[in-house]
């Protein structure tokens, strides 16, 4: 009878937190710091994530690790997909600091991903003096550990959907009341591209969930723009 090979007991989860500071997208990493001697790491930032504990549920980790670093508690986390390429912990000095971290001979681990929107305004925790969170543009990221790149490009592709399928989720990412440029922006750079402001002002117009409000910027250099809100209740009227 032939022998199995060794099961993999590893099982972790990693979080991309998504925020919007008006003009470009962000998201949350932390940064190794403090490393003990003879840990020699050069790719010192990764996704807020760690491994499950033993009869944790993935969901309750995803949202453990959210309230962790933001203190965001209730936030709606949706698990977008699983990693577990063998050649993601390829990396000697990625395997010698989760070995470290972690207290176990870990050869591999299968990554369950999670994503949220949040306002770039929520103050970030540093829990310890080993890790540092802080907002990144997401198009000037530093080199990430393990496949976190991809983990964030994935989460980038479930958020270009979201646009159609649940765009109730992009308004987390802006203030309570917004101008259509900020919205326009927003969906500007999750798509990669601009959009004719004509055809995208239309569209809003014709939305009933997207409210205009009696308020207009003020001391602005250029022609003020007028405020408008997203309206849970006839979002929620439309998409019954």
């Amino acid at each position: 009878m032939t022998q199995s090979p060794p099961h993999n007991p590893h099982v972790s989860t990693d979080c991309v937190l998504f925020g919007f500071d008006g003009s470009r997208l962000h998201v949350i990493l932390i940064e190794k710091t403090n490393l003990p001697t003879g840990i020699t790491v050069t790719r010192k930032h990764k996704l807020p994530g760690r491994l499950i504990f033993t009869g944790e549920d993935p969901d309750d980790a995803a949202s453990d690790i959210l309230e962790s670093y933001t203190g965001i508690t209730r936030q709606k986390l949706k698990q977008f997909h699983t990693f577990g390429s063998p050649s993601r912990m390829a990396n000697e000095e990625d395997l010698k600091w989760i070995r470290y971290d972690s207290g176990m001979d870990i050869d591999m681990v299968i990554t369950v991903a999670y994503m949220a929107t949040i306002r770039i305004s929520t103050k970030l925790r540093q829990l310890s003096s080993t890790y540092l969170a802080k907002w990144y543009p997401i198009d000037e990221l530093p080199e990430l550990a393990f496949d976190n790149g991809l983990i964030i490009t994935t989460a980038l592709g479930t958020l270009r959907e979201q646009l159609t399928s649940a765009p109730d989720n992009l308004f987390k990412l802006l203030s309570p009341k917004f101008t259509i440029q900020e919205l326009r922006c927003l969906h500007e750079t999750i798509l990669g591209k601009k959009l004719d402001i004509r055809n995208f002002h239309k569209k809003v117009m014709s939305t009933p969930y997207i409210v205009p409000l009696d308020e207009w910027e003020t001391n602005v250099t250029h022609r003020a723009a007028r405020y408008y809100h997203f309206d849970k209740r006839k979002y929620n009227s439309c998409f019954r």
